[in-house]
């Protein structure tokens, strides 16, 4: 539809504007045929009227009576006879001179008297036995158009008959059906016009001579005849066709000027309907694609609604979600605490065995001084002293330990040797190791090897590694663990033991599973502590040795400080 739509459009514009221009080109030529024809028309009623007139002198010129009062000098009958003419013969006046150049008749009775010995037309008459022809100006503007003949008596010239020929009806007429028309004589000047002010100018002096808003005037035409053809000229501002014709009369031109007025009519009429058509046609297509749009509105709606139902229930289930992950992660922390309590539970036998060493020793110092003291000794008795005194901090190391290890992780990492990490699992696992008999074995680098992490968490998972080595080796003769830590692209930190291995590798870290007899422990240690490698960065994998025995190793990202150093 779309398509359709601008097809419709392009083919409206391609056919206005073919239109418009074959058309205008056809009604512009029309009209210049009937500029011609009228040219025509206009210069054979011209022609007409001057021949017509063209004999009138050489008939008065004859007359008896116009004769004889010429030789008796009795003009009373003479302008009588002259109006009997002029009603006849349709002249605009008739006027009788003598030989001296004055008027003695006339059929405008106010003419009688005047005086026209100094006129090119009366003298040149004296001299021609013929008719002449002249142009004669207005001393109001404008022309009087002349025929002269002598009146001779026995071959003496004794007056002179002026016929004026009356051409202003012709500008009157013509000024009714054409837009503009003059006539120019021999010389170019213009005689006769349908504008009174061009009357006596040249052509190009004439059609310079605009109003002062004709500019304006041009600018406006020239926007609304757009599609006209260019102008010949302009008449008042408004462009104009110009055809010319040769009157066969004394060198004479007429020229008549046709506005585009009518063209335009005749054309945007057409392209009016052409308009309207393609309008209809534009209007039924739009139609089409609004009732299209509004049937893919509606069924967007719809969607939108079931969209906004959707989205509102997934937000609904992100927030639940959001929810369980919160209270799942709270679940983890805790198990991963109770875990840490778990072994330390553990560990609170071999803690007692290992303070209760300590306490019997501190006992029989205190009784060995009390005798010492008795038996006035007291620097044996202060010897005494010291070692209950290594007795006591050793307690409180090994407490402080404990302690240590059963507090939470803090929010934030922050830059860890791995070393004495190990060191510090070591310790705290070290009254379990020492009532097992285990062999520890450690093969640690020369350099610190740092991380980034929690220092509780990280020896959270070092503590259940070893938990783990020493209980595989409960029923191992020799039992041996061995603890290496290397750095490279990664720290990575591997504890091997000598025990039986590991048979299910795959869901060796899934939570609650074991290997161990019930009550010995539920299977979270290695998810929390696989959990906890995860967080920081790393992981954490699992594989039987080839020698025997199961291998953990914990591989986390290295700083960069530390592993410069370590290629230093």
């Amino acid at each position: 539809m779309r398509a359709l739509f601008v097809g419709l459009l392009l083919l409206a514009v391609v056919t206005i504007a073919v239109t418009n221009r074959f058309l205008t080109e056809r009604f512009t030529e029309n009209t210049r045929n009937r500029a011609e024809l009228r040219l025509t028309l206009y210069s054979g009623n011209l022609m007409s009227e001057l021949k017509r007139n063209s004999i009138v002198p050489q008939l008065l010129s004859r007359d008896p009576a116009l004769i004889g009062a010429l030789n008796s000098n009795d003009f009373s009958q003479s302008t009588q006879r002259l109006i009997s003419f002029v009603e006849e013969i349709g002249a605009a006046s008739l006027v009788l001179l003598d030989a001296s150049g004055r008027t003695v008749a006339a059929t405008d009775r106010a003419r009688i008297g005047e005086q026209h010995r100094q006129q090119s037309y009366f003298i040149d008459t004296l001299r021609s036995p013929n008719t002449l022809f002249a142009t004669v100006p207005r001393e109001s503007g404008g022309y009087r158009f002349v025929y002269s003949r002598r009146v001779t008596s026995q071959s003496e010239t004794i007056g002179i008959i002026l016929v004026e020929v009356d051409l202003a009806k012709f500008e009157r007429a013509w000024a009714g059906i054409s837009d503009a028309v003059f006539v120019t004589d021999s010389e170019g000047t213009i005689v006769l016009a349908t504008e009174p002010r061009w009357r006596g100018l040249q052509e190009t002096e004439a059609l310079s001579h605009e109003p002062a808003d004709s500019a304006i005037e041009r600018a406006i035409h020239a926007t609304q005849n757009w599609t006209s053809l260019p102008p010949d000229a302009y008449v008042k501002g408004e462009a104009v066709m110009r055809k010319e014709m040769r009157v066969p009369f004394r060198g004479w031109k007429m020229a008549s000027f046709t506005t585009y007025a009518s063209v335009r009519e005749r054309v945007n009429g057409v392209l009016a309907l052409e308009i309207m058509v393609f309008a209809m046609l534009l209007s039924f297509v739009f139609y089409l694609l609004s009732r299209k749009s509004a049937l893919r509105m509606a069924l967007f709606q719809r969607e939108s609604a079931e969209l906004r139902q959707l989205n509102a229930r997934l937000q609904r289930e992100i927030a639940e979600r959001e929810k369980m992950q919160g209270a799942l992660k709270t679940a983890e922390l805790s198990l991963a605490q109770s875990s840490k309590l778990a072994a330390l539970g553990e560990m609170s036998a071999a803690v007692s065995h290992e303070l209760n060493q300590p306490l019997a020793a501190m006992k029989t110092y205190l009784a060995g001084s009390r005798l010492l003291l008795q038996r006035n000794r007291p620097d044996e008795a202060l010897s005494s002293f010291h070692r209950i005194d290594d007795l006591i901090e050793r307690m409180g190391a090994i407490t402080k330990q404990l302690k240590s290890y059963a507090r939470k992780g803090q929010d934030e990492l922050s830059p860890i040797n791995m070393g004495d990490a190990l060191t510090s699992a070591l310790s705290m696992m070290e009254p379990q190791l020492k009532l097992r008999h285990v062999k520890i074995d450690r093969i640690l680098p020369k350099w610190p090897v740092m991380v980034m992490g929690d220092r509780v968490r990280i020896e959270q998972v070092m503590v259940n590694l070893i938990r783990n080595a020493l209980d595989a080796t409960k029923l191992v003769r020799e039992p041996e663990i061995e603890l290496i830590l290397a750095a490279g692209e990664t720290a990575t930190l591997a504890v091997r033991d000598n025990g039986p291995g590991i048979e299910d590798l795959d869901s060796l870290f899934e939570p609650f599973y074991t290997t161990k007899q019930p009550g010995e422990g539920v299977g979270l240690g290695l998810a929390i502590s696989s959990g906890i490698v995860n967080d920081l960065g790393g992981r954490l994998t699992a594989r039987n040795s080839i020698a025997g025995g199961a291998v953990f190793e914990m591989q986390l990202p290295i700083l960069e400080d530390s592993s410069s150093e370590a290629a230093e």
